[in-house]
């Protein structure tokens, strides 16, 4: 019995995320991670503070960039030519999209997300992705990321950004990224881990859940699926920059963490935007 309400429950918070992430790829309102609500700043002051150069940023697609990032995991990846690389939770393709030029013609990029609506926002882009570059290197795949649509060890690099929060089962989505990565391949994330519990209010609140904070896990959580799906070489660095966007930016639900935690304490005491990396051991290594 408790494993069929474990799965009930894993299926109504990924239901709650596909349905508001859905109504999101067709409106123009811009969020800080989620889509709850705007944040108030653009989409390009999001990325910007998060390390994202103008000249990429008007290289994209029109409508790629919705303002959901907390990182630069393509940055973080160090993406070479050849390489077949895989976003989990693609959104509009804004991390595709960077990173198909980065990897050449001779590599791929691909796009997973559960969402279809988001899917199909994302193949619509592709045809300017190819008239501005030239190539065609990139695809969209519908799939959850704890079952991915990839063959085993078939990437060279998994990246993702502020999606691994909103999953039911971060210990799945951990193992499947190992499955689909070839030994010597590597993993860079970027996503809100949580620095202490948050208060209940906030824990079990569906705009926080959806808003990349709500589903947040530990870094020592994190760091044991990791280790547990037999990733290697673990290390995390904090990115102080996205919170200060959030709170600069006058982001509704940094007002309400603010509200309900004990006076004299920050957002940042509890939440982090972290860049996560790893790899796949080799043989005998």
């Amino acid at each position: 019995m408790a494993q069929t309400n474990d799965t009930a429950r894993q299926e109504e918070v990924r239901t709650k995320v596909r349905e508001s992430y859905g109504r999101l790829a067709g409106a123009q309102a811009e969020g800080c991670c989620g889509p709850a609500e705007p944040c108030g700043g653009s989409a390009e002051v999001i990325a910007g503070a998060l390390g994202y150069t103008l000249e990429e940023l008007t290289a994209l697609p029109d409508g790629a960039n919705m303002g959901l990032s907390c990182g630069n995991p393509v940055a973080l990846a160090t993406l070479r030519s050849g390489e077949v690389v895989v976003d989990l939770g693609s959104g509009g393709g804004f991390d595709v999209f960077l990173a198909g030029p980065r990897v050449g013609p001779s590599g791929r990029a691909i796009g997973v997300d559960m969402t279809p609506e988001m899917i199909a926002k994302a193949r619509r882009n592709t045809l300017a992705y190819r008239e501005r570059t030239g190539l065609d290197n990139v695809e969209f795949r519908l799939g959850e990321i704890e079952h991915l649509p990839l063959a085993d060890a078939s990437v060279d690099v998994v990246i993702s950004n502020c999606v691994l929060n909103l999953s039911p089962d971060k210990p799945q989505v951990w193992r499947d990224i190992s499955r689909v990565l070839r030994p010597g391949g590597r993993v860079a994330v970027s996503d809100i881990l949580l620095k202490k519990p948050l208060p209940p209010e906030i824990a079990g609140d569906a705009q926080a859940l959806v808003g990349c904070v709500a589903g947040a896990i530990s870094l020592e959580d994190t760091r044991a699926a990791m280790e547990a799906a037999g990733l290697s070489d673990i290390e995390f660095e904090e990115k102080p920059s996205y919170v200060q966007a959030m709170k600069e930016t006058k982001d509704p639900l940094a007002k309400k963490v603010m509200a309900a935690i004990p006076p004299g304490e920050d957002v940042a005491d509890y939440i982090a935007s972290m860049n996560v990396t790893g790899r796949k051991p080799t043989a005998g290594n």
